[in-house]
């Protein structure tokens, strides 16, 4: 199954978030990738922002993967 690596902004707004960030995730599409990044267990999560999440996705810059790697978060850096 191809699977790809977005590279969406981080959607927290100053002043909660100062200076924004990028999150790295490797999904099969962008429900998965949505699925990731809307789960409350990981430390960037705010459930007042959720709605901005899916712009984001949206406009994340998206690379196909050439081999089988598993979904998940790879990196987050954020403020």
């Amino acid at each position: 199954m191809l699977k790809y690596l977005y590279i969406v902004d981080y959607w927290v707004p100053f002043p909660q978030s100062e200076y924004g960030g990028v999150i790295n995730v490797i999904a099969e599409n962008e429900d998965e990738l949505f699925t990731l990044l809307s789960n409350p267990d990981e430390p960037f999560y705010n459930e007042r922002f959720i709605s901005l999440i899916k712009p984001n996705i949206q406009s994340a810059q998206k690379l196909t993967l050439t081999d089988n790697y598993q979904s998940g978060i790879i990196d987050a850096f954020i403020t």
